[in-house]
C-alpha cells in the first residue's frame, strides 16, 4: 500500500497520540493530529520536532534525512477542530484511557465522519467490540494498539473485533507495515482486559511487585535482572514508567 496521500487523522496529541503522528507522517501519509487543549499541542509539535524521539534526533542516528524529515514535519497538522477528522481514510484514537471518554468520543465522531472512514482506537485493553457498539460501523471498527514510544517500538497489536471485516484488517495491517511496525492480528475478548500484551505484562508486574513487597529485593535491582537474565531493553518497573512520563 502507497501512503501518499493516504489522510489519517489522530485524536490525542499526548505521549501516544504525538508519536503515532509523527509515525504515519514519516511513513509519507498526511496527518492531522486533533486536541481539546492548545497547550498539549504545542508540546506534541515540539516533541515530534525535537524531543527526545522526534525527527530531528532520527536525523543525527542516521535514520532519516534531513529532507525526509522536513517533509515528514510538513505532512502534520495540529487543531483543536474536530471536525478536522472528518475526511480521514482513517482515524486513530490516543484519548485517555477511560472507557466513557472513548465511547463518547467514537459515538460523536461517528455522526459526522466520511462513512469510508475506518476508526483504530489505540485503547490498552478495553473490547473493541464493545467500543465499536457506540458506532454504526462495527466492520470498519478495530483495535491498534501501540507500544511506547511509538516511534521506536515495532509493536501493533492489531485487534479483531467481532463484526470487523477482513477488509478493514487488511487495510490496517497493510498500514502498520508501511509504518516500520509488524502487525500481529489477534482476537477480541469480552471478559478479559489487555488483548495479549498487556495481560502478560500486568501478570510480570504483579508478579515484580509481590517480590517488592516481601522484601527480597529493590525496584532497581528487580529492573536489572530481568534486563540482564532476559535482554528486555527495560525491566516492570521501568516499563511502567516510561509508558507514563514518555521516556524522558
Amino acid at each position: 500500500m502507497s501512503n501518499n496521500n493516504y489522510k489519517i487523522g489522530v485524536a490525542g496529541a499526548g505521549v501516544m497520540g504525538s508519536g503515532i503522528a509523527q509515525v504515519m507522517a514519516v511513513s509519507g501519509c498526511e496527518v492531522t493530529c486533533r486536541d481539546i487543549d492548545q497547550d498539549v499541542l504545542k508540546e506534541a509539535s515540539k516533541n515530534v520536532d525535537s524531543g527526545r524521539f522526534g525527527v530531528k534526533s532520527a536525523v543525527e542516528r542516521g535514520k532519516l534525512t534531513e529532507e525526509d524529515a522536513s517533509s515528514a514535519l510538513e505532512r502534520i497538522h495540529f487543531t483543536t477542530d474536530l471536525d478536522a477528522l472528518n475526511e480521514a481514510d482513517l482515524i486513530i484514537e490516543a484519548i485517555p484511557e477511560r472507557f466513557d471518554l472513548k465511547v463518547s468520543f467514537w459515538k460523536e465522531l461517528d455522526k459526522t465522519a466520511a462513512p469510508r472512514t475506518i476508526f483504530a482506537s489505540n485503547s490498552s485493553g478495553f473490547p473493541i467490540s464493545a467500543l465499536a457498539a457506540a458506532t454504526e460501523r462495527p466492520d470498519r471498527f478495530i483495535g491498534w494498539h501501540w507500544a511506547s514510544p511509538a516511534p521506536v517500538m515495532k509493536l501493533a497489536e492489531i485487534v479483531k473485533g467481532k463484526k470487523t471485516s477482513k477488509e478493514t484488517v487488511e487495510t490496517v495491517s497493510a498500514l502498520a507495515e508501511s509504518a516500520g511496525k509488524n502487525p500481529i492480528v489477534v482476537n477480541d475478548s469480552d471478559t478479559s482486559w489487555g488483548y495479549v500484551t498487556n495481560r502478560i505484562y500486568f501478570a510480570m508486574v504483579r508478579e515484580a511487585s509481590t517480590v517488592l513487597n516481601e522484601g527480597i529485593a529493590d525496584r532497581d535491582q528487580i529492573d536489572q535482572l530481568m534486563t540482564d537474565c532476559f535482554r528486555w531493553p527495560s525491566g516492570p518497573f521501568g516499563m511502567t514508567r516510561g509508558a507514563t512520563s514518555g521516556w524522558k
